[in-house]
């Protein structure tokens, strides 16, 4: 795996462990990364990696987001 990859798969792992707390908005999923080191175009990788694998549900409300685990 490259180092773009293994990145993606790092962030994949954060914001599943932050979504074990419970369901969050990608406004603060985002926020929460980025104080770990990872820019807003990983994390949504990351979102999308999950979500790929079938791990994510993702509820559009509006403008807004949320993202839980299945």
């Amino acid at each position: 795996m490259d180092e773009v990859a293994s990145n993606i798969g790092d962030a994949a792992g954060y914001v599943y462990r932050l979504l074990v707390e419970g369901k969050a908005n990608i406004s603060k999923v985002k926020r929460t990364l980025k104080k770990t080191g990872f820019d807003s175009e990983t994390v949504l990788m990351a979102i999308d990696w999950l979500a790929r694998e079938d791990k994510l549900l993702i509820e559009k409300n509006g403008d807004n987001c949320t993202i839980k685990l299945k």
